[in-house]
């Protein structure tokens, strides 16, 4: 079995082990803030999926949200970059609006991005250069729709900080509306399925956006951060991705906005 079916069978049996799980009592941790949460069932399905790819391919390299490979600091081979649970304040008060996020990159190239909606049970997965699929069903290209007629999904309580809140709140201003869904893998999966046009972050971790920028880019739809620049695969930074026009115009907001390039180069340092 190749590395790409692998993963495909391993992200929905790592679903049915947090829909298992989920039956039972668990603990809830804060991390960096008291919204910052962290559950043992994020940490026991990183360990799952972390386990099982090493059985498999023990020279693989994984780096996962809840503490797997934050030693890694190289691209070199095959590495893994996953978020058992994203969207864990959803998991904990919702018990829904979650996903399993995993991308796959070779030598620092994609190789395959993959999403599962645990619990509507939806594989979202995409090979370079081979499209994306929701299941078996192949996934529509991107269409350009303009900012003015666009649903677009960003995190508002990001952007209130008065340093950069201005172009967001532009962006807000012009767009059809704005959605907060929570979870920025099922936002990517929004994106690939047509339901927003962008998507905008501030801050986002490469096991946030690993697995949706593969399988968005497979449909012709553009990701970088707010300055036009490529992803980084280790770090954080600022996120864009959205149909190639509503991204020339989002990123027209970011690209005199000193301020804001002065508080991204200390929050990212990049």
């Amino acid at each position: 079995m190749d590395i790409y079916n692998f993963a495909k069978d391993l992200i929905v049996e790592a679903g049915q082990f947090i829909e298992k799980r989920m039956l039972e009592s668990f603990h809830v941790d804060s991390k960096s803030n008291p919204d910052d949460l962290v559950t043992d069932v994020d940490r026991e399905t990183e360990q799952f999926l972390s386990q099982r790819i090493s059985e498999q391919y023990p020279t693989h390299r994984i780096i996962g949200e809840e503490g797997q490979g934050h030693d890694v600091h190289d691209n070199k081979g095959v590495l893994w970059i996953i978020d058992p649970i994203d969207g864990t304040l959803n998991f904990v008060h919702q018990s829904e609006n979650f996903a399993i996020s995993i991308g796959i990159f070779i030598d620092g190239q994609p190789y395959c991005g993959l999403i599962y909606d645990c619990m509507k049970a939806d594989l979202y997965h995409a090979k370079y250069k081979e499209g994306a699929f929701l299941n078996n069903v192949p996934l529509e290209k991107a269409k350009e729709v303009p900012l003015s007629r666009s649903l677009i999904a960003m995190n508002p309580k990001r952007f209130l900080n008065e340093r950069i809140r201005t172009p967001f709140f532009s962006i807000m201003s012009k767009s059809r509306s704005v959605r907060s869904y929570g979870s920025a893998a099922l936002e990517f999966t929004m994106l690939a399925r047509g339901q927003i046009s962008a998507l905008l972050f501030f801050r986002l971790h490469p096991w946030d956006y690993a697995g949706g920028v593969i399988l968005t880019n497979e449909l012709g739809y553009k990701t970088s951060n707010v300055f036009g620049q490529d992803l980084p695969l280790f770090g954080t930074t600022s996120v864009i991705a959205g149909n190639p026009l509503i991204h020339q115009e989002l990123l027209a907001y970011f690209e005199n906005d000193k301020d804001l390039k002065s508080l991204h180069d200390e929050t990212h340092n990049l």
